[in-house]
């Protein structure tokens, strides 16, 4: 089965597409895992890629796709695949499309953007440790500080509302056009995100099964 899977920032695609891909022994291949493979493999994808990096500039889309392919004609992938991180916009899907790969389902997970922001400005690390704390669902037991190290409680730069905010705006800008894009296929299937992962993931098995 050949799948991508879609959300924005926080939403928990990528924990579903790790959670599916050990259900169905396929591989979930992460656009940054398979990046950073390529540039230390020395792919020509890499080399290329490597140039764009070292000078601070996002990697272009010709060079992404020249990865993708380059990781979907491994043998792992003969018998199927996950997408996760993309396409993440509209002019990648289409390239993916002209490469001839058929998609069989696309996964959205759908978590409403106050959930998001909740969940992820109120994550809190341990400096120390790294230990992982939420304000509202694991509370450590002393306010700011570690149970495990007793150091304090940080918020990383990520979780802070600005950034998901700013991330959010980014997503709903160049990746939700991918919704439609796949819904006028016949592709899409929409799971709504749940609190307990556990739950999403239940939803999401039987979306596959359908």
């Amino acid at each position: 089965m050949k799948l991508i899977f879609l959300g924005a920032p926080g939403a928990g695609k990528g924990t579903q597409a790790e959670i599916v891909s050990e259900k169905l022994s396929i591989p979930a291949i992460s656009t940054g895992n398979i990046i950073r493979a390529a540039l230390k493999e020395q792919t020509e994808m890499g080399i290329k890629a490597k140039d764009y990096i070292e000078k601070g500039l996002l990697v272009p889309d010709d060079v992404v796709i020249g990865i993708i392919k380059e990781r979907l004609a491994q043998d792992d992938c003969k018998n199927g695949f996950i997408l996760d991180g993309f396409p993440r916009t509209v002019p990648q899907a289409e390239a993916l499309d002209e490469m001839g790969v058929e998609i069989d389902k696309v996964i959205d997970i759908e978590v409403a953007d106050e959930k998001i922001v909740a969940r992820m400005s109120g994550r809190r690390v341990c400096g120390n440790c790294g230990a992982s704390y939420h304000l509202l669902y694991k509370k450590p037991e002393k306010e700011g500080v570690c149970n495990s190290c007793g150091s304090q409680l940080v918020q990383r730069a990520d979780d802070k509302e600005e950034t998901v905010l700013e991330r959010l705006n980014i997503y709903h800008d160049q990746t939700e056009p991918l919704i439609e894009y796949y819904r006028s296929k016949g592709k899409l299937c929409v799971v709504e995100g749940q609190e307990e992962v556990a739950d999403t993931t239940a939803l999401t098995l039987k979306t596959l099964e359908d």
